[in-house]
Parts: structure tokens; C-alpha cells; sequence
């Protein structure tokens, strides 16, 4: 190696930095015209790069979500005593992953939230639009605690609570599989529920057209009903632009409909602009069935893309919004 290193020095001229290192790598491996596998090595890392930054910024949320687990433990070790004197004693890690997701949206997507005049002093069930991936709700959450000290449980997915160290971080947020029973109680306690009655569906199988993927659904429409309360209809601008999914290649479709996991893989992370909006609330009445307000709720929050999403969504266009100050309504 001494030899080699000598040697790309010595004479009259010297060598380039990267030729020596090709000239040594050929003596350490004994392979000749390394130079050339490297060189090919390094065009398909051009090549490939920017397919490797769409699936690695996912990694991204993943990253934060086991951050904010861990976040989770240290405050509850450190606050251990305090349990048994406090009413609440995660109000403050409730402070702290508020201040840490509010900041990742500020700055990754230049979060923005509209219409928060439209959420009632008392308990509501939020309806919205599923994403690829949850995050709009995640800061829609963060931004809400901080900006009027409100906690919104959530409705998710059987698969979220079989996800590996998930359980400190959901049972703090409030977050519940159902029944429909347990939804019912929550908001009959006078808090915020959210419910995305696509779900998982829709946020693998929509795409950048926005269609409403609810099927049926009204079981969230008699949650609102039996507890009497407003249903308030909500929607993410750009959602679909942040994160895309494979979800039209058929066989992942119907491996989904087989095994009901999230197989469809997800790829972006893109900083685009994202801006939620909340719309008027729908009144509970008594003598609306569930049916029919289910129709309303959905029509409500097709109202909402109409106004605040161009479609086809398009990712560069949604890029380019960061740089506009005021939001676009169409």
C-alpha cells in the first residue's frame, strides 16, 4: 500500500487525486481497469438516484414516528413519580410531539390551516379525505393543540396497532381501532374524533384524480348521529402530491383485497405545499338517517377538493405552490 502511494507521487508529474485512488484499488484487489467499474458504478448511481430519493424519503416519517416513541419513554421514565398526582400526566409530551410535528410540517411543506373557526367548542367527528399517508392529519393535530389546546382522537387501521413499539405512542394520542361504541363514548365525553371512512382503500388505491373512495360506509354517519354531534368535513390540498403510491398495478390490488395489509408500496416524501381545510359543519339532526348523511358529509368533502384541489394533481405544480403567499381557490 506505502509502495503504491509512493508511486503516485513520484516523477515529474504527479497523478490526480482519483487516479491514484483507481491506481492503489488496482493493486489492493489485483483486478485491472478498475477504473472503468467505477466509473460505470457511479453512472448508475446517477441513474438510479432519483428513483432511491422517492422510496427513501418515506423513511423519513417512519424516522419521526420512532422518534417521537422514543421521546415517549424518556418522558414517561422521567416523569414516573408525578403519575400518581397529575390528572393527565402526558399533557406535556402531548406539548413537546405537538412542537416537534407542527415543525417538520412548517418547514417540509409550509403546513398551513384554514377554517378552524369551523370546529366546535364541544365534541365533533372530523370526516376527511385519505392521503397516502396520514401526515396531513398528523399536523392538522399538532397545529390544533397548539393553536387552541384541543385533542383529537383518531380512528385507525387494526394493522396500525400491530405496528412494533407503536402502542405508548397511540395510546397518548388518543388514537382507537372503534367499536362503534367506543367512538360514540369518546366524543359523548366532549372531545374531537376524526374518522377517514376510506381508510386504508383510499389512501392505496386513489390516486392524483382525488376519488372518493368510501363505498358504502355510513357507520361513521350513525357515530354522529347517536352521539349528537356535527360532522365537520375536511380535506389536505396536495395530499396526494406529497406521497404516491403503486396502487394501480392490479396484482397489489388484489393482494390487498386478499390479506386487508398495506402491501402497495409508497413512494415520495416530495416537499410540496400542503394546506388543510376545514369546512362548515354539518348539524346533527334527529330525523336524518344515516344514510343520508353519509351522502351529505361525502358530498361536503367532494365540495371541498372541487374548490381547493386542482385535478389532475400534479406534484411540480404543488412544488411550485410553496412560493405562492396566498391560497388557491379555484
Amino acid at each position: 500500500m506505502t509502495g503504491g502511494n509512493e508511486s503516485c507521487t513520484a516523477g515529474p508529474t504527479s497523478m490526480s487525486y482519483l487516479t491514484c485512488l483507481t491506481y492503489i484499488l488496482e493493486e489492493w484487489t489485483g483486478v485491472e481497469h478498475i477504473g472503468d467499474y467505477l466509473s460505470y458504478a457511479f453512472y448508475l448511481l446517477w441513474l438510479l438516484f432519483p428513483l432511491v430519493v422517492v422510496f427513501v424519503l418515506p423513511g423519513v416519517i417512519v424516522i419521526l414516528f420512532y422518534v417521537s416513541i422514543l421521546l415517549l419513554h424518556i418522558y414517561k421514565r422521567k416523569n414516573e413519580l408525578k403519575e400518581a398526582y397529575s390528572h393527565d400526566v402526558w399533557m406535556g409530551a402531548r406539548e413537546m410531539l405537538a412542537t416537534l410535528w407542527d415543525g417538520h410540517g412548517r418547514i417540509w411543506h409550509g403546513y398551513e390551516l384554514h377554517g378552524v373557526e369551523n370546529i366546535p367548542e364541544g365534541p365533533g367527528l372530523v370526516v376527511f379525505y385519505h392521503g397516502a399517508t396520514p401526515v396531513d392529519y398528523i399536523y392538522f393535530s399538532a397545529r390544533l393543540h397548539i393553536m387552541k389546546k384541543r385533542r383529537c382522537s383518531v380512528v385507525a387501521d387494526h394493522f396500525v396497532f400491530r405496528l412494533p413499539g407503536f402502542k405508548i405512542l397511540l395510546d397518548v394520542h388518543g388514537v382507537i381501532h372503534g367499536p362503534k361504541e367506543a367512538c360514540v363514548k369518546t366524543l359523548e365525553k366532549g372531545h374531537l374524533l376524526a374518522i377517514a371512512p376510506g381508510g386504508v382503500r383510499e389512501a392505496l388505491f386513489s390516486d392524483e384524480m382525488y376519488a372518493i373512495l368510501w363505498s358504502d360506509r355510513k357507520g361513521f354517519a350513525q357515530v354522529a348521529i347517536d352521539a349528537k354531534v356535527p360532522i365537520i368535513p375536511m380535506f389536505t390540498q396536495n395530499v396526494r402530491e406529497g406521497f404516491r403510491t403503486l396502487g394501480g398495478i392490479k396484482i397489489l390490488r388484489s393482494l390487498y383485497e386478499r390479506i386487508r395489509l398495506p402491501v402497495v408500496p409508497i413512494y415520495g416524501g416530495f416537499p410540496v405545499k400542503l394546506r388543510t381545510f376545514i369546512g362548515e359543519p354539518i348539524p346533527y339532526e334527529p330525523n336524518v338517517t344515516a344514510e343520508e348523511l353519509a351522502a351529505k358529509t361525502k358530498a361536503a368533502v367532494q365540495a371541498l377538493i372541487e374548490k381547493h384541489q386542482k385535478i389532475p394533481g400534479n406534484i411540480f405544480r404543488a412544488l411550485m405552490e410553496r412560493f405562492q403567499t396566498q391560497k388557491k381557490e379555484d
